[in-house]
């Protein structure tokens, strides 16, 4: 049991930490609107991740190798990253205009992780089989690995967050919208990432 807990930590940690869309996304919606905006994003995958990984166990049970849902979903998440560095292209100086835009984060978090293939693989792949090989008639084992999972997963991320939010003050300007294109950027990166996986998972 004990064992589970430090795998859940671990693996929540690098989770947390670990490049990619959401991470961005908090990042983007800590600049634009301050932390709190940004510990939403870091809160979107307690709202995700439960049918993920109903879904994902009842795969393990009867399904073998189905990769087409994955394609699928990875070739929207493609299209939907596609959007959000549209956004963080177009953004305008940081001001009161942009400040009062509504964030809609906690939406956008939830759209960015769901549509992203990584959570359904990871539990496919590695949370899932866990889950079942620490399940022997007690549900406290594998409830020990989701918890020490998703505290490090989002407590990490709400400390990138406050992080962020502390520099928010001197990113204005020109600084401030060469970050929002770098962000922009690295989304399109993340988005043809996706669209390659997606067909890869289409026609294996």
């Amino acid at each position: 049991m004990f064992n589970l807990l430090i795998a859940g930590i671990t693996l929540g940690l690098y989770s947390g930490l670990s490049p990619g869309p959401l991470l961005i996304l908090l990042i983007s919606q800590t600049l634009k609107h301050g932390h709190r905006e940004g510990i939403k994003v870091a809160f979107s995958p307690l709202i995700t991740d439960l049918p993920i990984i109903a879904v994902s166990i009842i795969f393990l049970s009867f399904v073998a190798g189905y990769s087409s849902i994955l394609g699928i979903i990875s070739i929207l998440g493609g299209l939907f990253l596609l959007y959000m560095a549209y956004e963080s292209f177009k953004t305008r100086e940081l001001t009161e205009d942009i400040e009062a835009e509504e964030p809609k984060s906690l939406k956008k978090g939830a759209t960015v992780n769901f549509l992203n293939p990584a959570p359904y693989l990871f539990w496919i792949t590695v949370g899932g089989p866990l889950i079942i090989n620490a399940y022997t008639g007690s549900i406290l084992a594998p409830l020990m690995f989701i918890i020490g999972f998703y505290v490090l997963l989002v407590g990490s991320k709400i400390v990138l967050a406050f992080a962020a939010g502390k520099s928010r003050e001197f990113i204005t300007g020109k600084p401030y919208l060469y970050i929002m294109r770098i962000l922009g950027i690295v989304l399109v990166l993340f988005a043809i990432y996706f669209f390659n996986q997606g067909v890869h998972l289409l026609i294996k």
